[in-house]
């Protein structure tokens, strides 16, 4: 294998982001009630992003980029194997937290550490925005969710109502920096 390598994606490489194989099958997920996570059985069959949905991230990630947030690409040679981002936009009542965007690897690599690394790299990011914590809004799948809190996060203190309105499945966690 390959030495895997992380860097800043320009917006004319987003194109790249449809070359990651996000595929899984999901059998169980997570829902927030009464201030618990729990566990519920699910039967999905996650597969690559359909057009209109890629377009969307890549029409986010571009507006995230023309906003000084900032895209990493991992790569294997030349290929990409994930992508993870971070919003520079600071939120929160004390505006101390950023929100990372997107987190996704490749089918094959998950196994790697690249999820992790790609974390690592976002807290960085969000420290050098000035942010003092790191907002998720997860995916409520099983292995998403426990994928970050073994990565130290927690359920957040702050909901951001936005966010929440948006994605209101997501369970939204953050880490602390």
């Amino acid at each position: 294998m390959q030495r895997i390598r992380y860097r800043e994606l320009a917006e004319k490489e987003l194109y790249l982001l449809a070359r990651i194989d996000r595929s899984e099958k999901i059998f169980t997920s997570y829902q927030y009630r009464d201030g618990e996570l729990v566990l519920i059985d699910t039967s999905i069959s996650a597969g690559r992003f359909n057009p209109l949905e890629l377009e969307e991230m890549i029409k986010n990630q571009r507006e995230l980029i023309n906003a000084e947030g900032k895209v990493i690409g991992a790569f294997e040679n030349k290929k990409i194997i994930g992508a993870a981002s971070v919003d520079r936009r600071k939120r929160g009542r004390n505006k101390d937290y950023c929100k990372m965007d997107i987190l996704y690897v490749s089918k094959n690599f998950r196994a790697n550490k690249v999820g992790q690394m790609l974390l690592q790299k976002c807290k960085g990011i969000a420290k050098e925005f000035g942010a003092s914590k790191l907002y998720i809004s997860a995916t409520p799948t099983k292995g998403t969710v426990d994928f970050y809190l073994n990565n130290s996060a927690v359920l957040v203190e702050e909901l951001d109502e936005e966010l929440f309105k948006i994605e209101p499945d997501d369970i939204h966690l953050e880490i602390k920096l």
